[in-house]
């Protein structure tokens, strides 16, 4: 006789656990039950479940009540190896419930783990996991027992329910529960809602090591009242912090997808009631929520969209797990039916994809439908094989262009190194090239004969324009450098090149160039780095902008629309003031650690920029040039003893960096300014704050800016503190990173009077910005306007020729012209020649060299106050 029955998928297989008395034989005593499990797995072939295996264990019954409480599969501590668990109750007299806990082995052997016995019936929260143990909750409080201890524990906090137990990264087993809030205050502060919100919360605790966790990183407290059950799809620790996905249901009939504590989407689910959840991953990587109700329907809802994808009902039991083989996870619903004693007999497993199989389709008639699939199948098979050919080829194709295109950059390079050094680089012809191409790219490549050749006749002389462009780089002065100097911080090399006075005010758009000197093969000689000019005056305001952006002219521009002289001769009197204000520093920073990973390398310095020369005595033309600043050797040696550290020492409460070592740390640093005003009390703690607590001190050379000396990550900032009035000042921050940032500012606001406001300026003060966007607006207009002025002056130049002097018509009356044939041919020759004029200088074209120079003026005008506008957002 059939007493109860479970279900179970395990490993692919479905245990059906089945409690029955044996077959009564006369004379013998009824003292024996039978736990009964059948092993089905699903055979591909019949579409059926099949009996793989057969176990029972008996236990003496006498006249006492047996039954199944629950089962799962939990991992054997001793072994490690995840075995289903069986929950066993026998009812005994004087109200004494005894449980016992079964293993199931491969061999269809029960294995008792342990017992215990309790004066009440386990009926709240059962849970099995790791140990395995046994998990319940009664009168609000948290038992559990394991194999381990086989002693019931109870853990010392008070809850009302249990929503999930499972395993969380460096913490063990954790459940996580609701419980009555602890609100610190009187509940009369609070108002009914607030009480309803906050009169539960979630808690979570850990078996093994006995302690509370913070579940912010789960859900918000104000969930407690609605959820009911939880799984957790994904935990793990990322820089220390504990990372959590999982899916709740809730009692308002809803399903809650939460990332990291925050909720991310909601789905309404289609039935009443949900009572548990559950994953499946499907072939297609896609998971599944497997929702349950306790009216034995089951829906399914997909991740990425949360939306129902489909649903049954009248469901006995939904298992999931890999029924087919296949590699991943599928359904199997478990349908109920009266009509039929077999527990598998009506079921259907599907992954809401390509596998679907039902107990009442019949799939006799469905084999040549499978030979046509067989033979498509193949002929897929083919196509998918020549589209893969074809894409090796192309990969293949690829590669040899990407070979080339490296040949060519190390090539360039090498001419450029030439060029600089004053070398002549010899091209390599035609021939040279194709003795020595690689002999695999001979064997692989469709073009044997590729290669690299010169652009130019192979002759035996240099090209004259290579030539032309050697002498045109050496033509500067001798002594135009002052200084090159290096320093290194942290995972950062500082390239520095001080310019003299005479050279600089003749360049614009400064930058340097880092290139490697030794002949590498596999890599790029060009190092990859950052161009940066560092701004000094008396008063050390430093800027950091990019080599390429230039600043906008300082001096108001005042235009004359009827001179376009005047127009020339503000020209020369704007460049000069933007050439003062030039830095004579010109920085580059690149990684250092590249550079290392060869032990020694040699760096050549090439500066680049615009030679300004004088034209038509007013206005100025520019040429790129080249020039060679020299040479400098990096080694491990040289870094390890500190070479070229930055040293900022204390000396009679000054600080004695050098020039150098200051122009390093604003190089690597990031500069952010900050207005502070107080409408209450004066800023004098700011001064007490940089100079007390960050242990600051000025700069022997600049006093106005100071450095700070505090350790740990704060060391290296250096401040810049500007009083406006005593209520208003500008605080200038110049940092590693952004952490440093955040700490100083913690560090400042602790100190600043609570009404204080402190404001963020990106790029300067509004009103500067203003100042220079119209100067920038003005300078567009301007440059539009010569560029008109010259078209106009050559359409006039060109309309001359209908003016000569030899003609008098236009002197003569127009009725004397009109007396006589001659005088009317006169006039009408006159009417045609204005107008063809008229139209030729309405129809005027540009030619294409006037066209690009005015066009680079214009976008070069505009970019400027552009980004001025950007700055001013």
């Amino acid at each position: 006789m059939l007493l109860g029955e479970r279900f179970l998928s395990y490993n692919g297989e479905v245990l059906l656990f089945q409690l029955s008395k044996p077959k009564h034989v006369e004379g013998a005593a009824d003292k024996t039950i039978n736990l009964c499990v059948r092993r089905m797995v699903f055979n591909r072939d019949t579409k059926r479940f099949v009996q793989k295996s057969y176990g029972v264990f008996s236990m003496c019954a006498s006249h006492l009540k047996i039954e199944i409480i629950c089962c799962s599969c939990t991992m054997d501590s001793r072994t490690g190896i995840i075995l289903p668990c069986i929950l066993m109750k026998k009812q005994k007299h004087n109200n004494v419930v005894k449980y016992f806990l079964l293993l199931l082995h491969s061999s269809n052997q029960f294995e008792q783990s342990f017992h215990f016995e309790l004066d009440y019936e386990l009926k709240e929260d059962i849970r099995l996991f790791t140990g395995p143990s046994v998990l319940w909750r009664h009168a609000n409080k948290l038992f559990y027992i394991s194999s381990n201890t086989c002693t019931v524990l109870s853990a010392p906090v008070q809850l009302s329910s249990v929503v999930w137990t499972g395993e969380i990264e460096n913490e063990g087993t954790v459940v996580l529960g609701v419980r009555a809030a602890c609100l610190s205050e009187s509940e009369d502060e609070f108002s009914t809602s607030d009480r309803a919100i906050w009169g539960s919360e979630f808690f979570g605790y850990a078996i093994e090591t006995q302690k509370m966790l913070t579940v912010t990183c789960f859900m918000p407290h104000a969930y407690s009242r609605v959820v009911s059950s939880v799984y957790v799809c994904k935990n793990a620790i990322l820089k220390n912090q504990l990372q959590i996905s999982l899916v709740a249901i809730t009692h308002k009939n809803q399903l809650i997808w939460f990332q990291d504590g925050l909720p991310k989407g909601v789905c309404e689910l289609p039935y009443e009631k949900p009572c548990s959840v559950k994953t499946a991953v499907t072939s297609t990587n896609d998971m599944l929520f497997v929702v349950s109700f306790a009216s034995g329907n089951v829906c399914v809802v997909q991740r990425d969209s949360l939306q129902v994808a489909s649903k049954w009902q009248k469901v006995k039991s939904v298992l999931v797990d890999d029924f087919i083989g296949s590699g991943s996870e599928q359904l199997l619903l478990l349908f109920k039916d009266d009509s039929n004693t077999d527990m598998l007999s009506s079921f259907e497993i599907t992954d809401l994809g390509e596998v679907n199989y039902a107990s009442d389709v019949n799939y006799k008639h469905d084999a040549p439908a499978a030979e046509g699939l067989q033979e498509n199948g193949l002929l897929t098979v083919q196509a998918l094989e020549t589209r893969l050919q074809a894409g090796c080829t192309s990969v293949r194709e690829l590669q040899q262009h990407l070979g080339l295109k490296k040949r060519v950059i190390l090539q360039s390079c090498r001419a450029l190194i030439d060029l600089v050094e004053e070398r002549t680089h010899i091209l390599p012809s035609a021939k040279e090239v194709k003795c020595r191409r690689d002999y695999r790219s001979l064997l692989n490549s469709a073009k044997p004969f590729e290669g690299l050749v010169s652009l130019w006749d192979d002759v035996e002389n240099p090209p004259h324009s290579l030539s032309k462009e050697t002498s045109s780089s050496s033509n500067v002065p001798e002594h135009f450098m002052k200084k090159l100097w290096q320093r290194v911080l942290d995972d950062s090399l500082v390239v520095g090149v001080k310019l003299t006075e005479s050279f600089y005010l003749s360049l614009s758009d400064v930058s340097l160039s880092l290139v490697l000197d030794q002949d590498f093969s596999s890599i790029s000689p060009v190092i990859k780095c950052q161009n940066k000019i560092i701004k000094l005056n008396k008063a050390f305001s430093a800027l950091s902008v990019s080599s390429g952006q230039i600043e906008p002219p300082p001096k108001k521009m005042k235009m004359d629309l009827h001179s376009k002289n005047d127009v020339k001769k503000e020209f020369p009197k704007i460049c000069s003031r933007v050439q003062l204000d030039r830095a004579k520093t010109v920085i580059a920073v690149t990684s250092l650690s590249p550079l290392l990973a060869f032990h020694r390398v040699c760096c050549i310095v090439l500066l680049h920029a615009k030679k300004q020369k004088r034209r038509n005595d007013s206005l100025q033309e520019s040429k790129k040039i080249t020039v060679l600043c020299g040479k400098f050797f990096l080694s491990l040696e040289d870094i390890s003893s500190g070479k070229y550290a930055v040293k900022m020492l204390r000396d009679n409460s000054y600080c004695t960096g050098s020039v150098e070592d200051i122009l390093a740390v604003l190089a690597v640093s990031f500069r952010f300014s900050f207005q502070i005003v107080s409408s209450d009390c004066t800023l004098t703690p700011v001064n007490s704050w940089l100079l007390g607590e960050m242990e600051c001190t000025p700069f022997k050379e600049c006093h106005d800016n100071i450095f700070c000396h505090k350790a740990g990550n704060m060391y290296g900032t250096i401040f810049n503190w500007t009083l406006k009035n005593p209520f208003e000042g500008v605080l200038t921050l110049f940092c590693r990173n952004l952490t440093v940032l955040f700490q100083c500012l913690h560090s400042l606001t602790r100190v600043l009077p609570p009404t204080c406001d402190v404001r963020l300026l990106r790029f300067g003060s509004k009103g500067v910005l203003t100042q220079e966007l119209a100067m920038a607006l003005e300078k567009e207009m301007l440059t539009l306007r010569s560029s008109f002025f010259s078209k106009e002056s050559k359409v006039v130049n060109s309309l001359m020729w209908g003016n000569e002097p030899s003609k008098k018509t236009s002197d003569a009356p127009v009725a004397s012209l009109l007396d006589s044939e001659e005088g009317v041919r006169q006039f009408r020759k006159k009417l045609q020649d204005e107008r063809e004029e008229c139209v030729l200088s309405m129809n005027q074209t540009m030619n294409g060299a006037l066209y690009r120079e005015t066009a680079l003026k214009v976008a070069e005008a505009q970019l400027s106050s552009d980004m001025i506008v950007w700055r001013l957002s």
